[in-house]
């Protein structure tokens, strides 16, 4: 496959890329070399060649689904430039955004 000028303008226009009217040769010539590595890739015969990675018959560990705080909460509230007064209910305090 080879792409013409048109279409390499066109596919600018999609990528929302400004190429001047210059720089169309080089990059038409860019595109059809990559164009022409993915022929070639297509071209080789993986018949009975397993995936090396992802899908397949590979299958996630799964873990129990359950919520919880995490068990950091100290180490949150840290971070907190106030977090309320000591033996309160532990919370961000933040400024007043609405009057």
């Amino acid at each position: 496959m080879s792409l013409d000028t048109a279409t390499v303008r066109r596919v600018a226009s999609l990528a929302r890329i400004r190429v001047e009217e210059d720089e169309l040769p080089r990059l038409q010539s860019e595109l059809n070399g990559i164009l022409g590595w993915i022929e070639q890739l297509q071209a080789v015969n993986t018949d009975g060649v397993e995936p090396m990675a992802g899908g397949g018959t590979q299958a996630l560990r799964l873990r129990e689904d359950r919520v919880t705080d995490g068990g950091i909460q100290q180490q949150v509230l840290a971070n907190a430039p106030d977090a309320g007064p000591e033996g309160a209910a532990v919370f961000f305090s933040v400024p007043k955004v609405v009057e």
